[in-house]
């Protein structure tokens, strides 16, 4: 809807309830209604918070995240849900587990420097997830899957070229699974136009209909991932 002079995506959320709610989270705005609730209802309520929304999104733009200390029960996102960082016995390799309450938990020897475990083991888990994606994405499209490879850069959550392929953002691999597959959607809508045209878009569009929410949603969530690389964390990345 039109919110202060812009566009403002939200996520919808009706169940069996009695009242409407507001949430802002990592995700963007989310909104929960009533079953029966009118969608002239829902935008009048929305616009009846325009000045919290506006306040709270601006401290979300102007907020970064905690500093991220790879210590013993350190929590970290994993694909868009809490993960636990456990330093282990000395010698052994990591290793992913189930911890007992369910959270998945990556095991470190006692003796490894455990930032640059957790580095390695995310680009591990990242790598074959993406390339996995990019070739669903490509079989939409009925062309050959590219190399795909990792990338660290500063800027940019993803790069396609002719030459070299698809390389990817390792980070992303914190954020939910949804919003992994808009970026690769993007770069793999690159391997029929190399440029950012309506035709473009009408591709991305084709393999991802939703999108501008996505697109909104991404901005917002880079902002908050934990700085788990040296010098990394709150930073803005951008499509290519």
């Amino acid at each position: 809807m039109e919110l202060a002079g812009g566009q403002l995506p939200y996520v919808l959320r009706r169940s069996v309830r009695r009242t409407f709610a507001l949430q802002i989270d990592h995700r963007g705005v989310q909104v929960a209604v009533p079953d029966d609730a009118r969608e002239a209802d829902v935008e009048r309520f929305i616009a009846g918070h325009k000045d919290w929304l506006i306040g709270k999104l601006a401290e979300r733009r102007h907020s970064t995240p905690p500093p991220f200390d790879p210590v013993d029960g350190a929590i970290f996102p994993l694909l868009g849900r809490d993960c636990r960082l456990r330093i282990g016995d000395a010698g052994r390799s990591p290793r992913w587990r189930n911890g007992s309450d369910g959270i998945e938990e990556l095991v470190v020897g006692g003796t490894v420097d455990p930032r640059l475990a957790l580095v390695r083991a995310l680009r591990r888990r990242a790598l074959p997830w993406f390339g996995g994606r990019v070739a669903e994405y490509c079989f939409r499209l009925g062309r050959p899957v590219p190399p795909v490879r990792l990338s660290s850069a500063r800027t940019r959550w993803g790069s396609c070229s002719a030459l070299s392929g698809i390389r990817l953002h390792w980070r992303l691999i914190h954020l939910p699974a949804d919003l992994i597959d808009y970026v690769v959607a993007h770069e793999v809508a690159h391997l029929i136009e190399m440029n950012h045209s309506p035709r473009f878009w009408a591709v991305v569009g084709q393999l991802y209909p939703d999108w501008k929410t996505a697109r909104a949603r991404l901005r917002a969530a880079g902002r908050m991932l934990p700085g788990i690389e040296a010098g990394s964390g709150g930073e803005t990345l951008n499509e290519d």
